[in-house]
């Protein structure tokens, strides 16, 4: 075929207009397609690319501020600001490390979630140059939505008071807890479940949003609580001078005196019943160790009530004479 049967195509009106991107693509292809929509391409281009850098400007400013946010609720600034400094007992060490974990659970979701809702939004907004029609889009989001909504409630609610509880630290890892019908050591915390490990070893898994209240056992410190059960007919000046001189000679032995805080305290009488009268004693010591400790001092005290002869309490059913 010969160079004058080929037949070029027709170029566009806007070919006209010298220097406008329509002449230019003409000029470089002869296509006539994307010289008439030339101009259309490079504004619309121009517009995608100043979306995606707001976008990425304002995803990166977002998590800044979450990292900030997160840290200052960690080491308890934010409770300052609000008038509520919580106060820790704890060692610097171990706040450290529950503050870094906290922050790193916390900070990455919310980064992930601000990451998802900025990147469907340029995406929105990016389709819309494109003159996509987002009603429909908008509307089975929407539909979706609400049906997700609905569904997922539960699973919201645990998400929230997850983060709540990781936010104010109310526990963590190696606590032990008192959630209610549940109690134990604190094995893991998660945004949706808490597990807890009892003292028979039965592993319970608690959703967040169930938990109503929680006892700490482990923040700051923790208080052995000894209880003596007594006759009574018994001497109570002896036995609390007696219960008194034991403790604090016990606590200082090696196998729990790391564990004691401060020396022993006999508050006196707790309580009289028909069987008899319990005299307490009681020890402030480091968070978990009060189990140990009330066991030691249980033991040597009773002892030393047997070697004196301190009678001890007999039911009423079966009380003897003395």
């Amino acid at each position: 075929m010969s160079v004058a049967n080929v037949v070029m195509p027709e170029a566009p009106a806007c070919a006209a207009e010298a220097g406008s991107w329509c002449a230019r693509l003409w000029s470089w292809t002869h296509v006539d397609f994307l010289a008439d929509s030339a101009d259309a391409l490079m504004g619309g281009g121009l517009r995608i690319l100043l979306i995606v850098a707001i976008g990425l400007v304002v995803r990166q400013l977002l998590h800044r501020t979450i990292t900030r946010v997160v840290e200052g609720a960690s080491n308890g600034k934010v409770h300052r600001l609000l008038g509520r400094a919580p106060k820790r007992l704890r060692p610097n060490a171990q706040m450290s490390a529950r503050r870094e974990q906290r922050a790193r659970t916390i900070g990455s979701v919310l980064r992930s979630i601000t990451s998802a809702v900025v990147l469907l939004v340029a995406a929105i907004m990016v389709l819309a140059e494109f003159g996509v029609n987002l009603g429909p889009i908008l509307a089975s989001a929407g539909i979706v939505g609400v049906a997700v909504g609905f569904g997922a409630q539960n699973l919201v609610k645990d998400f929230l008071s997850g983060m709540f509880m990781l936010l104010e630290d109310q526990y963590g890892v190696g606590d032990i807890v008192d959630v209610g019908e549940a109690n134990g050591v604190v094995e893991a915390v998660g945004l949706r479940i808490t597990t807890l490990r009892d003292h028979q070893g039965t592993v319970w898994y608690v959703r967040n949003g169930e938990i109503l209240r929680v006892g700490n056992k482990s923040q700051g410190y923790a208080v052995a609580v000894v209880d003596l059960p007594l006759a009574h007919q018994a001497d109570m000046t002896q036995a609390a001078d007696l219960a008194g001189r034991v403790a604090a000679e016990r606590v200082k032995e090696p196998d729990i005196s790391s564990d004691v805080l401060e020396d022993p305290e006999v508050l006196g009488i707790e309580k009289v019943t028909a069987d008899g009268v319990t005299l307490r004693v009681t020890v402030k010591v480091n968070p978990g160790k009060q189990f140990g400790v009330q066991r030691a001092l249980n033991a040597a005290i009773t002892d030393a009530f047997d070697e004196e002869h301190l009678p001890r309490p007999v039911p009423v059913s079966g009380r003897m004479a003395p």
